[in-house]
């Protein structure tokens, strides 16, 4: 069953509910008003009654005086004495005699109404007192009111049946229009799964629940086309950075594992550049590796302090560049994200500085109010190359004799995007580079010093 039928039912449902409520209601109350006309009618006839005077002991009490004059609605009545005994006009249909009934011509209970059926006929009957050991019973035929009655319900049940296959058929309009966007997000869906075409999008019109869900799915297929398309570049880019350190390499051990005779000194060189090769693919592996897994990264944020990742990461960069003279100025601050790819993030910048560094050159470290600041004092980068630092793979010329895989600074500019924030990499005054990493949530905290 489809979800515009189902919607339909449900309304067909609640309408065939609402009717079949508000027909009963409407049913009892019109039931109770005819009723209630009947009774004001006995209370009129039991009013008559009570005024005419009889004589029960003169023989032939006549009751002529009691009958329904011309245009009252037609009734019977009967006497009831205190002994049980039935006194009624000649030729009147008697009514039944309930032992309340004596009760009432004795004086010991009040008036009451009752129903009764007579030869199949309902009627509805009063009794009251006429006289101390007299009581009346009047009684009209309810025929009028159950033909009403019967005449209603049949109306009621004609309403009922036409609402409901009025809501029924409202429904399934109703629904087809409320559902048209969902059709729309089903047919792209079912487009982009045959054809595998991620920019298709959904025209979103209107501020309602299935206008925000159009805008989220556009959402999602934003984003899948934008990982797509950064994993087709990464492998792209892998594979071209690949192919020359693969090529040398495997000419060099062909080489080495032909029958040539090679002079020591080549032999040397030969595997020493194979073991170089081997070191710069098994770092560009390490960092692609890197790059995926920050790309992936579903550990969940916490407070991070970033000035003690900072410390960490140049505690790793002191042992791995001896050569370099670090310094660096640490204000306590905190922001929220993932303590291993913040550090690995400060980590290559300093790395980056240090490689850029002459031999016991110096490398500034700061941290302040959520902000890392990194300066190295090389030559510094050229100003056609300073908008291309943090891309992929990208080397610059200056660069490209020295070991690295192109991927460190975009791992930098990863993980600020991740959170929330950015870096930029600037030409410094005196010399050098100068790259600070924004990271959103910084907090302002103590000053602490370190070198």
């Amino acid at each position: 069953m489809t979800f515009r039928a189902r919607i339909a039912i449900a309304a067909a449902a609640a309408v065939a509910l609402a009717v079949v409520l508000i027909s009963v209601a409407v049913f009892f109350v019109v039931r109770d008003q005819l009723r209630s006309q009947v009774d004001e009618a006995l209370k009129a006839r039991a009013v008559q009654i009570a005024s005419t005077p009889i004589d029960f002991d003169a023989p032939g009490a006549s009751f002529t005086l009691l009958r329904p004059g011309f245009g009252e609605p037609s009734s019977v009545m009967q006497f009831v004495r205190g002994d049980g005994k039935v006194l009624s006009p000649p030729g009147e249909v008697k009514l039944p005699v309930p032992n309340t009934a004596v009760s009432v011509a004795n004086g010991r209970v009040g008036s009451f109404f009752s129903d009764a059926e007579i030869s199949g006929t309902g009627v509805r009957m009063l009794t009251f007192q006429y006289s101390p050991g007299y009581a009346v019973q009047v009684a009209r035929p309810l025929t009028e009111v159950d033909e009403s009655l019967s005449r209603l319900r049949t109306i009621l049940i004609f309403i009922a049946l036409v609402g409901v296959g009025g809501a029924a058929a409202l429904g399934l309009v109703v629904s087809g229009a409320a559902l048209a966007p969902v059709r729309k997000l089903t047919d792209t869906a079912e487009r982009v799964s045959k054809t595998g075409d991620l920019s298709e999008r959904i025209e979103v019109t209107g501020k309602d629940e299935l206008s925000s869900l159009a805008e989220s799915f556009n959402s999602m297929l934003a984003a899948l086309e934008e990982s797509t398309r950064a994993q087709r570049q990464l492998v792209a880019d892998a594979s071209h950075e690949l192919r020359t350190p693969l090529t040398s390499l495997r000419t060099n051990i062909e080489v080495l594992a032909s029958d040539r005779v090679l002079p020591p000194e080549e032999r040397s060189r030969l595997l020493s550049d194979v073991i170089e090769q081997l070191g710069e693919m098994t770092s560009l592996i390490a960092e692609l590796i890197e790059l995926a897994r920050t790309e992936q990264q579903i550990v969940e944020p916490e407070d991070v302090r970033l000035d003690v990742a900072a410390a960490e990461a140049l505690e790793r960069a002191r042992r791995n560049h001896p050569a370099i003279q670090f310094a660096s100025t640490l204000d306590e601050s905190t922001v929220h994200g993932v303590p291993s790819t913040i550090e690995r993030a400060i980590g290559n910048l300093l790395d980056n500085a240090a490689k850029w560094s002459p031999i016991g050159g110096q490398v500034e470290l700061g941290v302040a109010d959520g902000v890392v600041t990194v300066r190295d004092f090389g030559p510094g980068i050229a100003e056609e190359d300073l908008p291309y630092v943090f891309d992929r793979f990208y080397r610059a010329r200056a660069a490209r004799g020295m070991p690295g895989s192109g991927l460190g600074l975009a791992i930098v500019r990863q993980v600020a995007e991740a959170h929330g924030g950015d870096v930029v990499a600037e030409r410094a005054a005196g010399g050098g580079t100068r790259m600070v990493l924004r990271l959103n949530g910084g907090t302002n905290g103590a000053r602490a010093n370190g070198s």
